[in-house]
């Protein structure tokens, strides 16, 4: 097992990868404050692990309540939010309960807004079962739901007490499910670390294939990245808006498809292909480079021609983007490999990438 630590003064937390983690106590004890802990997983999930997760919390003198959602982006909704409280009030749950999210990025983001926002904030630990969740949405504490304008227009930022990363729950993942992980895989390379971007292109067959190294390799030290940019901004003031690359776009694309259309990590991955071109044209990066990041988006399964919303639509969609300042919507460009930058773009830039890639 690795132990990364994701240092935010008091509210710093470790982050644990490794294999056979979902039923090891110890990594649980440590951070249970009372006696009742609500595990959070959905329809998918639930039949795989939340027996071995509930069992290991009871062997630690844990009354556990199981709460069960809907799968789906599409159900990211306040609807089903009021769930998890229906759970919590059904059981008496007091301010020393604990919330588990067992499951994807749905599951995590749900989990943590409801511990921030129940009696005003209660403990709560990720457990991320997909790989989009080990390598991206589960650090960091960003928590929320979607609104039917914009996704994650509705959160908070609540950080877990600690991240277990159990491997082996990847070896059910779907390939979809998987190639949308590998999307946050690459964005890490490309933003902060070129040499990981190019073990990223040398493995794409290891990576496909879920095979267990690369796994561990692209889950460590993608963690590693997004802690580091997540420890000198933890609320997005500035520098984590880098971790946003391609999800302009892919956000946009979400929202016009209709949430659960694509994949998260697939509208992000056509997102990066945008993003790139866009750099390009606001005279950053190459077009080689350009062309290469397509190219191992593309081997690694991922979509890299968005669907036809309209111009005037992503343009509409993107206005609300999470990163817009004064109406200025602002974009995060590469400037070369392993380096970010935010700014604003002539929208006459963004129409030329949007025609080019045949999204009207």
């Amino acid at each position: 097992m690795n132990t990364l630590q994701l240092d935010l003064g008091e509210r710093s937390y470790p982050i644990h990868i490794g294999a056979n983690l979902l039923a090891q106590p110890d990594l649980y004890k440590k951070h249970l404050k009372g006696s009742l802990t609500a595990v959070v997983t959905n329809e998918t999930v639930a039949p795989l692990y939340a027996d071995r997760v509930v069992k290991t919390l009871e062997s630690l003198g844990q009354k556990v309540k199981l709460i069960v959602l809907p799968d789906g982006e599409v159900f990211k909704t306040w609807e089903v939010l009021q769930k998890i409280f229906d759970g919590l009030l059904e059981c008496s749950a007091d301010r020393k309960a604990t919330l588990v999210a067992l499951g994807g990025g749905v599951i995590g983001d749900m989990t943590g807004f409801a511990a921030a926002c129940y009696m005003r904030g209660i403990r709560f630990i990720q457990v991320p079962t997909t790989l989009l969740s080990q390598v991206d949405s589960s650090v960091g504490g960003k928590t929320g739901i979607n609104h039917p304008l914009g996704k994650n227009m509705v959160g908070a930022f609540y950080q877990p007490q600690a991240v277990i990363a159990d491997l082996d729950t990847l070896k059910t993942l779907p390939p979809k499910e998987l190639a949308a992980g590998l999307a946050e895989v690459i964005k890490h390379g490309a933003i902060a670390d070129a040499e990981f971007l190019t073990w990223i292109e040398n493995n794409q067959n290891a990576l496909n294939a879920c095979d267990p190294k690369a796994m561990e390799h692209a889950v460590r030290r993608s963690c590693e990245i997004k802690s580091q940019v997540v420890a000198q901004d933890e609320k997005e003031g500035g520098l984590r808006a880098i971790l946003n690359f391609g999800h302009t776009f892919g956000h946009a694309i979400e929202a016009g498809m209709g949430y659960g259309q694509w994949l998260h990590g697939e509208a992000v991955g056509c997102g990066m292909v945008l993003a790139a071109d866009l750099s390009v044209r606001v005279g950053l990066l190459s077009e080689a480079d350009a062309s290469r990041l397509k190219k191992i988006t593309a081997a690694l399964r991922l979509p890299t021609v968005p669907p036809k919303l309209g111009i005037n639509r992503y343009m509409e969609l993107m206005s609300v983007d999470k990163k817009a300042e004064g109406g200025e919507v602002r974009y995060i460009l590469l400037d070369g490999f392993g380096r970010a930058k935010i700014q604003a773009v002539d929208d006459a830039l963004v129409i030329q990438t949007l025609q080019a890639a045949g999204a009207g």
